[in-house]
């Protein structure tokens, strides 16, 4: 019954990196829903995705945020140093690691249909699709590398909580490609 629910339910997995830091710290466990995104469901713009990053980002599971999706034109960064995600600017204060930019890398991206582009909370800290722009599928993931959404904090204890979608990304509209 154990290996029926790691295998196809939810799997524990562990926070390697300062990368998505202050809401997810090193050594913390973390529950990976599998069934997230199974019968039609999507990853959305703002959840905490783990994802097999072998031949994109390096030979391991990472977790990261969903800052775009298919379609999504994503830009870094406005006048006011925010990220704009389809000419909407994101407000990422809520989650984004104290004193981090949004990026010190300049990018304008097109995220391809069927594909995320991910970053850390912790920029600053976090190895993600921006540095992997010249990498094999230019630092976009493909959805079906998602193993799933990561929706509870269950260890330790003293720091267990439900991970929510902020709604930071509630006003960004649909993408339309590079014409939008």
């Amino acid at each position: 019954f154990s290996l029926f629910l790691n295998s196809f339910v939810a799997q524990p997995f562990q926070i390697p990196s300062r990368s998505m830091e202050t809401g997810l710290r090193i050594g913390d466990r973390v529950l990976v829903n599998k069934l997230a995104y199974r019968f039609g469901a999507e990853p959305r713009r703002g959840d905490v995705v783990v994802f097999d990053g072998t031949g994109y980002f390096g030979h391991a599971d990472y977790i990261k945020r969903v800052v775009g999706v298919g379609r999504d034109h994503v830009v870094c960064c406005d006048k006011d140093g925010r990220i704009q995600v389809n000419g909407r600017p994101v407000d990422e204060s809520t989650f984004l690691y104290p004193g981090d930019s949004p990026s010190t890398v300049p990018f304008d991206v097109v995220v391809p249909e069927g594909a995320l582009f991910l970053l850390g909370d912790h920029r600053s800290a976090s190895s993600d699709s921006r540095d992997h722009l010249g990498s094999p599928g230019g630092g976009m993931i493909p959805v079906g590398e998602v193993i799933g959404r990561a929706d509870w904090i269950v260890w330790p204890f003293a720091h267990q909580a439900r991970l929510h979608r902020p709604s930071a990304y509630a006003r960004v509209p649909a993408g339309a490609g590079a014409d939008g």
